[in-house]
């Protein structure tokens, strides 16, 4: 969207436009563009209201409620922090006595928009004008100007003296082509900018992917990865301080924690009656070994995070399935056994198998009225297929 149509967006009949677009519902492109043609509205003006309630729409997974009255790009959405992470993070920081933050890198503002909610003064700066115009336009719109000031510039010269806290997030996407960038070092800001902050002020943050190598998190920092409905959305470093724990995973939306320290070698045994499936934020942060424990489990394989136990333990830091039959992977033996019980879905899990999931479905040729749950796995070096079942009472991830 470029600047002229978004500031026209903001003009009394750029708001008549928005509320045509977002009554056209989600529907048919083309029959929503004729009718907002029909009500009077300019051809440009009117794509630029279909394509932000299009995005207010998207945004609600992120935002909830609040995205009725922001203002999105497509790759600031991608790239925005979740709701519930950022006000998590911020209702941190706020009990951690941080009262004035810097935000390096603030995109469309939900980081600033959670610290402002907490009473947290936030001086962010966004690279981007187009950007930094739509984070201030979304703080106006949800009342919060008073306490979140945006700057256009440079990251690297940002004045952090006055803050006694630094979040950054930097770019992770080519600026020309929108492409993931995976070298630190073509972060913007760049990572040994990023990774110098904490020496600066010590109360710092670092938002970065959840597949971050961990030879890069700062000596002393707690690294803290988080996932939201079973998907890994982020990791976070915390720096000085604010370190609490050396490794944290974090399952939202219900808030459960599990931290220890990394890289502990679990205790490996055969193969028990259930199988947790760790969530991805235990794998991410090395917990696995803090999971087993808490679970009374062990590893069939010392490089294979499933956990097997004898007792089901409720949790919320994984799936736990019964197992009712272990067999070496057989794709003949596998299709007979799942032929005599009468199985025509199955739920396929794997860790440690380089099977095709979506192959091996079509090679099973499924039919009957059962369901199961496959996991292909290995134990004792060995390629296993376990037949099982959710437990669903011990589900509360």
């Amino acid at each position: 969207m470029r600047n002229v149509e978004w500031e026209q967006l903001r003009t009394p009949e750029g708001e008549a436009a928005l509320a045509a677009a977002e009554a056209a519902g989600d529907g048919d492109a083309l029959a929503a563009a004729a009718a907002l043609r029909r009500a009077g509205i300019a051809p440009d003006l009117a794509a630029a209201a279909l394509t932000q309630a299009e995005l207010r729409r998207r945004a609600t997974a992120k935002f909830g409620a609040d995205a009725a009255v922001m203002f999105f790009t497509r790759a600031g959405l991608e790239q925005a922090t979740r709701a519930p992470v950022a006000a998590r993070r911020a209702a941190r920081l706020h009990a951690a006595g941080v009262r004035a933050l810097a935000d390096l890198g603030c995109g469309l503002g939900a980081d600033a928009i959670a610290a402002a909610r907490q009473g947290i003064s936030v001086y962010a700066v966004e690279a981007d004008p187009h950007t930094a115009r739509l984070a201030e336009a979304n703080a106006h719109a949800l009342g919060l100007a008073d306490r979140i000031s945006i700057t256009t510039g440079d990251a690297t010269e940002a004045d952090v003296s006055a803050v006694d806290a630094v979040f950054c997030d930097p770019a992770r996407r080519a600026s020309r082509t929108g492409r993931r960038v995976f070298d630190p070092a073509s972060f913007s800001p760049p990572w040994d900018f990023v990774a110098g902050l904490a020496a600066r002020v010590p109360r710092t943050v670092l938002k970065l992917s959840p597949g971050i190598d961990h030879a890069l998190i700062p000596e002393g920092a707690e690294a803290e990865w988080v996932s939201v409905g079973g998907d890994v959305v982020e990791a976070a470093f915390w720096c000085g301080p604010l370190a609490g724990v050396p490794r944290r995973a974090t399952v939202l939306p219900d808030g459960g924690e599990l931290t220890g320290a990394a890289d502990v070698p679990a205790e490996v045994g055969e193969i028990r009656r259930y199988v947790y499936d760790p969530d991805g934020a235990v794998v991410r942060a090395h917990l696995v070994a803090a999971f087993a424990e808490r679970v009374g489990g062990v590893l069939a394989d010392p490089l294979i995070a499933y956990v097997y136990a004898d007792t089901a333990t409720p949790t919320r830091f994984g799936r736990c399935l019964e197992v009712l039959d272990v067999m070496p992977f057989s794709l003949k033996r596998l299709r007979a056994e799942l032929r005599r019980r009468a199985v025509g879905r199955v739920e396929i899990l794997k860790r440690g198998s380089a099977l095709d999931v979506a192959q091996l479905r079509r090679d099973l040729r499924l039919s009957g009225p059962e369901e199961l749950s496959l996991v292909l796995t290995r134990a004792a070096g060995a390629p296993v297929t376990l037949l099982c079942r959710p437990v669903p009472s011990v589900n509360l991830s």
